[in-house]
């Protein structure tokens, strides 16, 4: 598949989520990095320039929650659209989304809202 030059930068401390989330996201034409921990990804996205980043909101150390915080303190990063990525349930996801002011959230496990939700994300 053509790639669409759009960047994602997954952040997951599960690697067999970010196995399947790079497959399933490469296969729509994205170029996907991925990264395993919370400590290292601000200085990464600053780096990529992602056009999105996917973020698992339960990592050891440092939740995603908290993560957007800090990148959102970076003003050359603070414009990325920040995506929440997680098995929590909606409603506290729905929350989350609100109080951090993100641009929205997708369930895992759900490969077609993935997918639609990456899209709509990329392409308001």
């Amino acid at each position: 598949m053509k790639k669409t030059g759009k960047k994602i930068l997954v952040i997951d401390d599960d690697k067999k989520h970010l196995i399947s989330v790079k497959e399933i996201l490469e296969s729509e034409g994205h170029y996907v990095y991925t990264h395993d921990q919370a400590f290292g990804s601000t200085a990464l996205a600053k780096t990529l320039t992602p056009d999105l980043i996917l973020l698992d909101v339960n990592m050891p150390g440092l939740s995603g929650d908290g993560l957007s915080k800090i990148m959102r303190a970076h003003s050359d990063i603070r414009d990325i659209p920040i995506v929440f990525y997680s098995s929590n349930d909606e409603d506290s996801l729905r929350e989350m989304v609100r109080f951090h002011q993100v641009k929205g959230y997708i369930c895992k496990g759900d490969i077609y809202g993935l997918r639609e939700k990456v899209a709509l994300y990329l392409n308001p």
